[in-house]
């Protein structure tokens, strides 16, 4: 099956799927208990036949008497768990970590299938761990389904009885589709009732710029740190467009962000959470709390001894538990990603919180800014990285390493250099230094993933 086929199966099974999604963004707390219980016996049940790694973990436990509300009886899931022992994980004997990772690094411009009905992508996380997830096609639908009804709701609301418009967003964010904000964008590009016109944030910025101006989007979406930048652009004269609609995805959104963004382009921002794993979400226009897709997940909001939080409090990480990806069972995942939960002003069931800790960093050479993701796109590509931590040099990069044994340093060099080049700077420096451990935070135990060098003008970075 050709990509082009695979894609249109997609599109099509999410196309019927997507008016029910829509219509569960106003499910009360009762319906959203019981789609929750119901995914979680089939997921247990599914995970307990089907994969290895689930089997031999959940030995012993009871997963009939299993609630919804409660899953402590379940062992916590780790990145690195998954990743050591991911043959085992997946539920379909097709799928092993030499297959997919052949797709990944065949994947470029176009998502690259599994036998016409696998898709894997390469997450660096919050965090920069490398991390592999693989979705069948009901679980892409799942996925797409999750990502395309916030903004399929405000063009029903805006067509009212009419037909409803098609869209087109530009899209700035990753370069490839090994990425999970490239590849979705492909999928719109079938029979869904948006498109996207992508622009890789890695290019430099007043190319961004240019692209924008030449293709006039009535609606503009990315990273929200490319975003912030670009309201400045658009503040200083050199972007000139005029969206409808403004989202921002990612990473952290902050309230001094998201009011130069407002005051930029004189419209309130959606801000948007997408990770590969499965957990999404969206604010409504100029809103503070995300409503995730937890009619679909398990979110448990937890401190650093896996201990629940109150309502209001900040989590130092999260567990989730996606409800509708049988190929790779996630249960129970950690995420190290920070959430407040708020109360839903619109009483339905679906989680309300706010994200902390997202942002990453622009990295700055002169009149020269070069964003993360012309680094992380590198990385997660690499299939020989456990982990790595950037240091910012007069020049270039250094990057400490954690790797798998036999890993080509030379390879993973010019491809850096190479794509720092097509971000802006040329004939950058790179070098890497293996490491046994990275550098942590000594009060929050995260690493810091981008180290920029100190700003010389008295702005913070």
């Amino acid at each position: 099956m050709t990509w082009l086929e695979f894609r249109d199966r997609v599109c099509a099974d999410g196309m019927a799927a997507l008016p029910a999604h829509v219509v569960r963004l106003r499910a009360a707390p009762s319906e959203v208990a019981a789609l929750q219980q119901a995914g979680l016996s089939r997921l247990l049940d599914h995970a307990v036949r089907h994969s290895p790694f689930h089997r031999a973990r959940l030995a012993g436990v009871d997963i009939r008497t299993i609630s919804a509300t409660d899953l402590t009886a379940l062992p916590v899931m780790t990145k690195e768990q998954m990743m050591s022992s991911l043959d085992d994980v997946f539920t379909d004997s097709r799928l092993t970590r030499a297959r997919v990772e052949q797709a990944l690094a065949e994947t470029e411009e176009t998502p690259v299938p599994i036998d016409g009905e696998f898709l894997a992508l390469a997450t660096g996380g919050s965090t920069g761990r490398r991390a592999i997830i693989t979705y069948d096609v009901p679980g892409l639908v799942g996925y797409l389904c999750s990502l395309a009804r916030p903004m399929a709701a405000r063009l029903q609301e805006v067509a009212g009885d009419g037909p409803v418009p098609t869209l087109t967003l530009a899209m700035v964010a990753a370069a490839s589709a090994k990425h999970a904000t490239q590849a979705m964008a492909h999928f719109a590009a079938g029979t869904l009732p948006f498109r996207f016109d992508h622009v890789p944030a890695t290019l430099p910025l007043p190319d961004i710029v240019a692209q924008l101006n030449t293709s006039q989007p009535p609606a503009l979406m990315g990273y929200a740190s490319m975003i912030y930048r670009l309201a400045a652009e658009q503040r200083a004269g050199r972007l000139q467009i005029s969206p409808l609609s403004v989202s921002a995805t990612s990473e952290s959104l902050d309230t001094a962000m998201r009011d130069a963004i407002t005051e930029a382009f004189g419209i309130p921002v959606v801000n948007t959470f997408g990770s590969t794993e499965g957990l999404v979400g969206a604010t409504p226009p100029g809103g503070d709390a995300i409503v995730f897709n937890t009619d679909l997940c398990i979110v448990e909001l937890v401190d650093d001894e896996y201990r629940p939080v109150e309502t209001g409090a900040p989590s130092s990480r999260i567990l989730l538990t996606n409800l509708y990806n049988l190929t790779q069972p996630l249960i129970r995942y950690e995420i190290t990603d920070r959430f407040r939960q708020v109360t839903d002003p619109n009483g339905t069931g679906l989680l309300n919180a706010v994200v902390h800790g997202r942002a990453e960093e622009i990295l700055r050479y002169g009149a020269v800014e070069i964003h993360p993701h012309a680094v992380t796109t590198v990385m997660v590509g690499a299939a020989g990285v456990v982990d790595y931590q950037v240091h910012q040099t007069v020049g270039g990069l250094r990057i400490d390493l954690v790797t798998e044994p036999g890993f080509d340093d030379d390879l993973l060099a010019d491809t850096l250099r190479a794509s720092l080049g097509r971000a802006g700077l040329s004939d950058a420096k790179v070098e890497l230094r293996r490491v046994e451990a990275l550098r942590r935070d000594e009060k929050t135990g995260k690493v810091r993933r981008f180290n920029p060098l100190p700003r010389t003008d008295g702005l913070n970075a």
